[in-house]
């Protein structure tokens, strides 16, 4: 009896479908599957890439890193060889150089390269050393 069940119950079971479109609405589906596999995804998976490669420039201007130029290359450099040297430009993006301060008395990024010291709003003394007396 309950081998004959089974069979009934196999017997008029429903067909299963895979899908819930038929016909042309599966092909058409096919092709918008197919269409946003090959033009938008690449193009979402570079805009990825080319956004986390310069996330160490972005981190390394809002710090106002001292070092700034050299993490640019770096992050640069990571495009080209395919994102080995992004770890590094990531790290050295939140680092704080320790000896920078030592050297140049300052530990942020001067944009002038001088420090401000060679620009004086005081006019040069054109005189000679020996005529002020005079």
């Amino acid at each position: 009896m309950r081998a004959l069940c089974a069979f009934l119950a196999v017997a008029w079971a429903a067909p299963a479908h895979a899908s819930l479109l038929e016909g042309d609405a599966l092909d058409t589906m096919a092709n918008v599957i197919a269409w946003i596999a090959i033009i938008i995804v690449p193009v979402v998976l570079v805009a990825a890439f080319w956004w986390v490669h310069i996330m160490p420039e972005k981190i390394a201007e809002k710090r106002h890193h001292p070092q700034l130029q050299a993490i640019k290359i770096v992050c640069l450099l990571s495009l080209v060889f395919g994102g080995m040297l992004w770890p590094i430009a990531w790290v050295w993006a939140y680092s704080k150089p320790v000896l920078y301060k030592l050297a140049y008395g300052r530990d942020t990024e001067d944009p002038h390269g001088h420090g401000g010291d060679a620009v004086s709003l005081k006019a040069p003394d054109l005189e000679p050393a020996g005529e002020r007396g005079a």
